[in-house]
C-alpha cells in the first residue's frame, strides 16, 4: 500500500467522522511524516498503520474528536446559521423584528436537520451540497406551510435575539475561516 493510498483513506475517513479541516491537515502532516520516517529507517508502512488503514484512521479520529465535541461545534454553527439568516431578513425588511410564520419555522427546522444531519457526518459545516439540498426541501417544507396555515405570526424576534444567535458559532467560524486561509495547498 502507497503512502498517498494510505494519506487519501484516511484523510477521506477522518472527514467522514467529523475532524475540522485544520485538524485533518495536521493529522495528515504528522502521519507523512511517521511514514517517511518509518521508509527511511527500513520498515513498511503497515508497520505504521497496521493492516487495517480504515481501523487506523477511525481510532485516531475517535481519540482526536469525540462526537461530544463535534456535536457542540455543529450545534454551535446550527445557530451561527440561523442567526445569519434572521439578521439578514432584518436587513432586507429594514426593520429591527422579524416576525416568525409557520411557514419560516418549517423551513429553518427542515434546513437545519437535514443541514446538521449532513454536516455532522462529514465534519464541517460550509457551503456545500447539503444547503442545496435542504434548501431544496427546506423551501418547498415552508411554501406548504405557509399556504396550509396561512400566514399569521406567531411571535416576533427583536434584532438582538439573532446577534445571539451568531455568537456560539463565531468562534467556529473565525477557525474555519482562518484555516481556510492558511490551507496548504500540497495538502489539501
Amino acid at each position: 500500500m502507497t503512502k498517498e493510498h494510505i494519506l487519501a483513506v484516511c484523510r477521506s475517513n477522518w472527514e467522514y467522522r467529523g475532524v475540522d479541516d485544520a485538524s485533518v491537515r495536521e493529522m495528515l502532516t504528522e502521519l507523512s511524516a511517521h511514514l517517511e520516517d518509518a521508509e527511511a529507517a527500513g520498515r513498511t508502512t503497515r508497520d505504521v498503520v497496521g493492516e487495517d488503514v480504515k481501523a487506523f484512521a477511525a481510532s485516531w479520529a475517535r481519540a482526536r474528536a469525540p462526537l461530544s465535541r463535534r456535536a457542540l461545534r455543529t450545534v454551535s454553527m446550527a445557530c451561527f446559521v440561523l442567526g445569519s439568516f434572521l439578521l439578514l431578513s432584518c436587513l432586507i425588511q429594514r426593520t429591527t423584528q422579524v416576525p416568525v410564520t409557520a411557514g419560516r419555522v418549517a423551513f429553518y427546522a427542515a434546513f437545519a436537520t437535514i443541514t446538521v444531519a449532513w454536516e455532522m457526518r462529514r465534519g464541517r459545516l460550509g457551503f456545500t451540497r447539503s444547503w442545496a439540498v435542504s434548501l431544496a426541501v427546506g423551501l418547498p417544507a415552508g411554501l406548504l406551510t405557509w399556504w396550509l396555515a396561512a400566514d399569521g405570526v406567531l411571535f416576533t424576534l427583536p434584532l438582538w435575539a439573532a446577534v445571539a444567535l451568531l455568537l456560539p458559532g463565531l468562534p467556529y467560524a473565525v477557525v474555519d475561516a482562518r484555516a481556510r486561509k492558511g490551507a496548504d495547498p500540497v495538502a489539501g
